[in-house]
């Protein structure tokens, strides 16, 4: 349970860190990490946006140390972070799933460079957190 806890949380981390990069230094927009058609972004994440990303990824790393390791708990009850774990689970089970358009395993738009990336990389890594998440509740 520890190593699955550790896992996620240097996850979430490592993902969080990527995105205050892209807010803060990153090269511009790219069709790869943003859904695009016919070479239009469907939207442009702005800084700000961006770093709310970064912050829910940490807040979501510490709900899951917090859950696997009692030390990072701050006195709060394991119930409150196994609640959190079932939001973080819900989440990327949806974000997974997709929109039925842009992302998702069951998108319609596949045959641009996000939609590859999210086929191969993007949802199965949100399915993967899902099941962890899911199974690190239960564990606990």
């Amino acid at each position: 349970m520890i190593f699955l806890g550790l896992s996620l949380t240097a996850l979430f981390l490592s993902i969080g860190l990527l995105h205050v990069y892209w807010a803060l230094a990153g090269t511009g927009q790219s069709s790869a990490v943003i859904p695009s058609q016919d070479g239009q972004l469907s939207f442009v994440p702005t800084p700000t946006q961006t770093i709310l990303v970064a912050l829910g990824l940490f807040m979501s790393a510490l709900i899951v140390l917090g859950t696997a390791v009692s030390f990072w708990r701050f006195g709060l009850p394991l119930w409150l972070f196994k609640v959190g774990l079932c939001g973080l689970t819900l989440i990327f089970t949806l974000r997974a799933i997709g929109d039925f358009h842009w992302v998702g395993f069951f998108k319609s738009v596949r045959h641009t460079p996000f939609a590859r990336n999210d086929t191969w990389f993007y949802s199965p890594l949100c399915a993967g957190i899902a099941v962890g998440c899911a199974v690190l509740s239960i564990l606990s």
